[in-house]
């Protein structure tokens, strides 16, 4: 398998799954502004959405969208539990997570991120993510990880997002919980690993 990475981007979740699981991969580094790969390809014909990441399978089939591939992941090593079995309820509360993060926290870190976007957009994304921080705070609350003890891939994706809170000026400490869960994720072997493989840790 390979996995199409810009640096520091939700395309880490995947970087840290890919790991968990003890799954055999390749990483594959795209350049943000030439969107030319590192195996020399170029990334809009692996993915002609145009975004990471992108997991080309060993038969040469392409799966994209970040909900999908962690969960593919997951489902490659089942004693890893990095998702609980598929028709379980814990599976859809899994898939519950995924979603949110997704939609309600990934995606509303965009314009914050973007030049172009106008003042406002920036200020109605910063509002945003604070309502979304104060659900997560109530929702983990004691828990260490969203399904409770045990971690799973919806850690992973979580982790990376809430990563770029410092890049974008906003303090995680005005919600304890979510700093603390960042720093105990964080401290896990494959994160580290993966971190240090894109270059974001020593």
């Amino acid at each position: 398998m390979k996995l199409y990475y810009l640096t520091g981007a939700c395309s880490l979740a995947s970087n840290i799954a890919l790991r968990d699981a003890g799954l055999k991969f390749e990483l594959v580094k795209v350049d943000r502004h030439t969107k030319k790969a590192a195996d020399g390809l170029d990334f809009n014909e692996v993915n002609p959405k145009g975004y990471v990441p992108a997991l080309t399978l060993d038969n040469g089939e392409v799966l994209t969208e970040n909900v999908t591939v962690l969960q593919y992941i997951a489902d490659r090593n089942p004693a890893a539990k990095l998702a609980p079995a598929a028709g379980t309820m814990e599976r859809y509360r899994l898939m519950e997570w995924l979603s949110f993060v997704n939609s309600e926290v990934h995606k509303s870190f965009t314009p914050l991120f973007r030049e172009d976007a106008p003042a406002a957009a920036k200020e109605y994304a910063r509002k945003n993510l604070a309502t979304r921080f104060d659900y997560l705070q109530r929702a983990l609350g004691s828990k260490s990880f969203l399904m409770g003890t045990q971690y799973t891939v919806a850690d992973a994706y979580l982790f990376t997002v809430l990563s770029w809170a410092r890049h974008v000026e906003i303090d995680l400490g005005k919600w304890p919980q979510l700093r603390s869960y960042v720093e105990r994720v964080g401290a896990r072997p494959h994160v580290i690993e993966a971190l240090a493989s894109e270059g974001l840790a020593k």
